[in-house]
């Protein structure tokens, strides 16, 4: 098919991929403006758009995608559909009734579960032992519109945000050449969403990623995973942010307060949580490396059963 383009980070990039390999004719591709990244604040373009320039496809980045000479590109582009994976703005009337076969959208999640930005962190933080990805037709509402096709995948134990993301967008593109085809022949009855099922995966905020030692072990590991890669789930020691990588829950009976380092165990550093204790494996103090914990502590000899972390 003749197709748009929208979306903005590397979770879009399997799809581009899989669409060129599938045979399908992109026409435009349509990103995000450039953002200040770094502590330079430096313009970056997105992913996609990188991706499009490297591969010779015209790109655009539309401040307001009700800009009339915007509209008019894309009318003059012709696409039989307009394919969005994680663009990150909701499409206006304008756009989404502008093609024939309509918007199409992959979502990584089960939708009505983790509508909005951020679903796989939430799936992650929630301890989901299940997700996948959605292709939906979109309409005017925040990932409301009719299911097309779903995928799920298991959720590993020890799986963190990065591996589930690449797992997720290799997923998704292959759900999403599947729709199209399917699509195109008129082989798919959209089935719309139970949204008394609805859940929400809103942005996490930079307070969303400081640890509160008094939750449950559980919990504390599963947020843990959610932010590794990036931004890290963050305590503090001494004054400064001390960033935990990778952890796991202990359960049975600890004493001390949450937050207080219980022992300093061959594998990782004990803490104490609400219930139960964390056993921290990697770690990476504010200006150092990321590193085991036992080569953290070999550096810094001071921590010691006793400390009392996120104080």
């Amino acid at each position: 098919m003749r197709l748009v383009f929208m979306g903005t980070p590397d979770f879009a990039i399997p799809s581009l991929e899989a669409l060129i390999r599938a045979g399908h004719k992109l026409v435009l591709v349509v990103t995000q403006p450039d953002r200040p990244k770094g502590r330079g604040g430096k313009l970056t373009p997105p992913p996609v758009k990188e991706w499009a320039l490297r591969h010779g496809f015209p790109c655009l980045q539309p401040t307001r995608l009700k800009d009339p000479a915007f509209l008019a590109t894309l009318r003059e582009a012709k696409p039989e559909a307009i394919v969005v994976v994680a663009y990150g703005k909701i499409l206006p009337p304008e756009v989404l009734n502008l093609s024939p076969r309509g918007c199409i959208n992959l979502h990584a999640s089960l939708l009505p579960k983790y509508r909005g930005a951020a679903p796989i962190q939430h799936a992650l933080i929630a301890g989901e032992r299940e997700t996948g990805v959605t292709t939906m037709l979109m309409d005017e509402g925040m990932d409301t519109g009719d299911i097309l096709l779903q995928e799920s995948l298991v959720v590993g134990e020890e799986e963190n945000f990065g591996s589930l993301h690449d797992r997720l967008a290799q997923l998704g593109a292959e759900l999403l050449c599947r729709t199209l085809s399917l699509w195109e022949e008129g082989k798919i009855k959209p089935q719309p969403q139970d949204h008394s099922q609805a859940t929400y995966a809103p942005p996490l905020r930079s307070e969303d990623e400081i640890i509160r030692w008094e939750e449950p072990a559980e919990k504390i590991k599963n947020l843990v995973r959610a932010l590794d890669p990036v931004p890290g789930a963050r305590t503090f020691w001494q004054g400064k942010v001390l960033k935990i990588w990778r952890a796991r829950a202990l359960t049975g009976p600890f004493g001390g307060v949450p937050g207080e380092v219980l022992a300093l165990d061959p594998e990782g550093i004990v803490v104490r949580a609400g219930r139960g204790a964390l056993l921290v494996l990697e770690l990476q103090l504010a200006g150092g490396k990321r590193l085991k914990a036992s080569e953290f502590l070999r550096g810094h000899p001071n921590l010691q059963p006793g400390t009392v972390l996120g104080s």
